[in-house]
């Protein structure tokens, strides 16, 4: 059998995410980005090796932009696509593992729209558009919420009326299960360990953030919930607030589910700390130059970061290692050390020259000697999505 190429589409509620996968080459020979769809400003912008185009759209909805960006993919892989693996962050009970796109996948994931409304349909449109171009070529559904299917009922019920679970499949269900699942498997790679007999501790920090305990290659709890508010704080969401907090502000101040909603999920965390930036460079900068909102946000990060990590700990039978990744958690070395700071009892120690060399992409252990294992893995979503899609398509 030839090499294979895979794309890779991740598609929200106006935007597309893609890259073309090689079965066997670390770099992408092809990636970008459609944006602002469905508006006069539509772009498309992508790269092939080190050249960059960009494209405006105007107008274009998500079939267009898949209608010109197939014909992209298709140059990049030598004219031949083996099959288009989607991610789709809610798989709900559904799904445990990704699935070959069918009549049953596309109403599973239907019926798991409520509890991710801006993800969910945005992932159907790009589904659906693209079995309409391209009817002949596999496509692949890919859970974020399909790892963490793993964790005990004692980890995923929320203390409530039983009925809400078993009606309204109320429960935690946790994210960013890809990336969880590629870098704790990268891992043990790179330590030597089977991924079958390693435990780790994943922190997964970006715009959105999470933490995850990893047994054996399977998540055993996850710091996100039934959505992706609950858990850390992120970039322009609070993570955990007491719950009464939305009784609390109806009554004070008048407002409406909506509002608070849009308060929690948008002008919350970094953003609300700080009132400058839900960017933790930015933060981070304005920290040095001893701006105090923007040390409290950043210090209330890696506090509940941390404190988060240490009740992760719960899930495992022992530790391997703590692994940072996604973009704070690749390039903040400021971040990590402050984290590490605030665990104190689990003894793990920094050493500051390899914490400030493993950014923008470089991985590696970053612990003094010692100390328990520290690691920075960079996360491949797209790249695991494909090996998904090309173990299906094996099956």
């Amino acid at each position: 059998m030839s090499d294979r190429n895979i794309l890779v589409i991740n598609c929200g509620s106006s935007s597309i995410k893609f890259a073309l996968v090689h079965e066997y080459e670390p770099t992408f020979r092809l990636q970008g980005l459609a944006e602002r769809l469905g508006s006069p400003e539509a772009v498309l912008q992508w790269q092939v090796g080190p050249e960059k185009q960009i494209k405006d759209m105007p107008g274009a909805d998500h079939q267009a932009a898949l209608s010109f960006i197939l014909p992209l993919a298709q140059k990049a892989a030598g004219g031949h696509l083996d099959g288009i693996g989607h991610r789709v962050v809610h798989g709900g009970e559904h799904f445990t593992s990704a699935g070959i796109v069918n009549d049953e996948v596309l109403e599973g994931i239907r019926a798991s729209a409520q509890l991710a409304p801006l993800h969910n349909p945005a992932n159907l449109i790009g589904i659906e558009a693209a079995i309409e171009l391209f009817p002949g070529l596999p496509q692949v559904a890919v859970f974020d919420t399909a790892f963490h299917q793993s964790m005990p009922d004692y980890a995923y019920h929320y203390a409530v009326p039983e009925f809400l679970y078993k009606e309204h499949g109320v429960r935690r269900y946790g994210f960013h299960g890809t990336s969880h699942r590629y870098v704790s498997k990268r891992a043990a790679e790179m330590t030597g360990l089977p991924v079958e007999d390693s435990c780790w501790l994943s922190a997964h920090l970006g715009n959105g953030s999470s933490t995850c305990a990893i047994v054996n290659g399977e998540s055993r709890d996850t710091s996100m919930g039934m959505t992706p508010l609950e858990g850390l704080v992120m970039g322009t969401r609070s993570g955990d607030v007491d719950p009464n907090l939305h009784s609390y502000l109806a009554s004070t101040l008048g407002w409406s589910l909506d509002q608070i909603d849009n308060m929690l999920n948008r002008d919350s965390g970094l953003k609300g700390l700080s009132g400058l930036s839900n960017d933790m460079r930015t933060i981070y900068e304005a920290k040095k130059a001893g701006h105090q909102g923007a040390t409290l946000a950043f210090n209330v990060f890696c506090y509940r970061l941390a404190k988060s990590l240490a009740g992760m700990a719960c899930a495992l039978p022992r530790l391997d290692g703590l692994i940072f990744t996604g973009g704070i958690g690749e390039n903040s070395a400021a971040v990590r050390a402050q984290t590490v700071e605030f665990l104190k009892l689990f003894n793990i120690k920094l050493d500051a020259e390899a914490n400030a060399r493993c950014v923008c992409g470089v991985a590696g252990e970053i612990q003094a000697a010692g100390s328990p294992r520290v690691m920075v893995v960079p996360t491949n979503e797209e790249r695991q999505i494909a090996l998904d899609t090309l173990a299906l398509l094996d099956d």
